[in-house]
């Protein structure tokens, strides 16, 4: 497998594994708003590359027909196999941006919100009605060929839940329907990185493989404990998801083995 990564303190994580497992890499700038590498990758095989960086590497990968370059995802709100499991997922509102000013009523609630998509556009991160709608009014300001890629768009879909104290988040990387590695990254407003991970949500995070098998060759869970017991907070790109204290060589080497049947 070849491996182009793109430079952040994460990758560099990631390359201190590869070398120790001797698998070669290059390093590799996006250009903004362009999407192309500098320098461009002399690719050997275009049927046995993977990407590592940002989000928007999938454009690149998509564009040369690298595989398995960026592992997509679909959005995991609309996997119904997990809606059970999800953190509010029953009383989650769905909208685009430009009905957020309309249907979202500014009576002061604070909403946790992210994109629908595994876009990046905006982390989810917990707002007032007010700011959401500051948000999208200054997006609805632009025309849509004002608005870089990669940013917040007119017809971006938004999910909007309520906030509920979380006591721990664990995230887990997912290859090939096998939990390969683990973090617990957050303990109440703490930010940590312990390589651990509690025995029930370790089962937790194996029902929700098991709920929905072949929901993407390799993706990133992310799980959490409530009052309310263990639930599931959504899905990331395993290719720009931070690594926090995952076992990187075992990540690197369950990856490094694809073909390309199985991308």
């Amino acid at each position: 497998m070849q491996w182009i990564l793109q430079d952040f303190e994460d990758t560099r994580k990631m390359a201190e594994a590869l070398d120790l497992l001797k698998i070669p890499y290059t390093w590799h700038k996006v250009v903004p708003f362009v999407g192309e590498l500098t320098p461009t990758p002399i690719i050997d095989d275009p049927n046995a590359v993977v990407m590592f960086g940002s989000y928007t590497l999938w454009r690149y990968a998509k564009a040369n027909d690298l595989k398995p370059g960026v592992f997509k995802i679909r959005p995991f709100v609309h996997e119904t196999s997990w809606h059970p499991f999800l953190l509010n997922g029953a009383d989650a509102l769905f909208l685009t941006l430009r009905d957020v000013p309309d249907g979202l009523p500014d009576d002061g609630k604070d909403w946790f919100l992210r994109p629908v998509e595994d876009s990046k556009e905006e982390p989810g991160n917990v707002k007032s009605t007010g700011e959401i709608i500051d948000l999208a009014n200054k997006v609805l300001a632009l025309e849509e060929h004002e608005i870089p890629k990669g940013s917040l768009r007119h017809d971006t879909e938004m999910m909007f839940t309520k906030p509920v104290r979380i006591l721990k988040e664990w995230r887990l990387w997912v290859v090939r329907d096998e939990i390969v590695t683990f973090s617990l990254y957050k303990e109440g407003s703490r930010v940590i990185s312990w390589h651990e991970i509690d025995e029930d949500a370790m089962d937790f995070a194996l029902g929700l493989v098991d709920a929905n098998p072949e929901y993407a060759v390799a993706y990133v869970i992310d799980i959490c404990r409530t009052d309310d017991g263990l639930k599931m907070l959504e899905t990331n790109c395993i290719n720009a998801a931070g690594f926090y204290e995952a076992d990187l060589q075992v990540l690197v080497s369950s990856i490094d083995d694809f073909s390309v049947g199985q991308n």
